[in-house]
C-alpha cells in the first residue's frame, strides 16, 4: 500500500512539471516585453539626444547626482535581465517538448518562479512530456523507496545476524 502510495505521490507530483515549466514560459515572454519596453524608452530618450544607450548610460555615470547614477545601475539590471531571460527563451524554443523542462531547471528566473507559483493551477497531464513524466516520477519514487528500505532494513538484518551468531556459539 505504502509503495503504490510513494509511487502515485511522485508520479503526480513530476507530472506537474512541464505543465509549470510551460506557464513559466510564458511569464518569461511577458518579463521579456516588459524589459524591452524599458529599454525601448531609454534608447528613444538617449536617441533624443543624439546617444545611443551606451553613450547615455556613461554620461549618466559621469554625473554627480546619486539619483542619476542609481538610474544607471537600473538600466544596467534591466538591460542584464533581458539578455538572460531572452537567452534562456531562445534555449527553451531550441529545446525539444522533453529537454524543455531542463532548461527551465538549470538557471530559471527566481521572480518568474515565484510569480508562476503564486498563480499555478496543476493540470492534468494529457500530453505525452506530462505522461512520460509522471513515468518517470514513478520509478524515481520507487527507487528511493527501496533504497530507504535498503538502508532501514540493513540495520534490522545485521541485529538478526549477530543474534543467531550468538545464539549458535551458546
Amino acid at each position: 500500500m505504502i509503495t503504490l502510495l510513494v509511487a502515485l505521490v511522485g508520479g503526480t507530483l513530476t507530472s506537474q512539471l512541464p505543465e509549470f515549466a510551460q506557464q513559466y514560459r510564458q511569464r518569461l515572454g511577458g518579463a521579456i516585453d516588459a524589459l524591452h519596453m524599458v529599454l525601448s524608452d531609454f534608447d528613444y530618450d538617449a536617441k533624443q539626444t543624439g546617444l545611443n544607450r551606451a553613450q547615455a548610460l556613461q554620461r549618466m555615470a559621469q554625473s554627480a547626482d546619486p539619483f542619476v547614477q542609481e538610474r544607471v545601475k537600473s538600466i544596467q539590471r534591466v538591460q542584464h535581465r533581458y539578455e538572460t531571460l531572452l537567452a534562456q527563451r531562445s534555449a527553451m524554443v531550441d529545446a525539444g517538448a522533453f529537454r524543455r523542462v531542463m532548461v527551465f531547471l538549470q538557471n530559471p528566473d527566481s521572480d518568474l518562479i515565484e510569480a508562476a507559483w503564486q498563480d499555478y493551477e496543476p493540470a492534468v497531464p494529457t500530453s505525452y512530456e506530462g505522461l512520460v513524466s509522471a513515468g518517470m516520477g514513478v520509478l524515481a519514487s520507487l527507487l528511493v523507496l527501496f533504497g530507504l528500505r535498503q538502508v532501514v532494513g540493513a540495520p534490522k538484518l545485521l541485529g538478526r545476524a549477530a543474534k543467531k551468531q550468538r545464539a549458535s556459539q551458546s
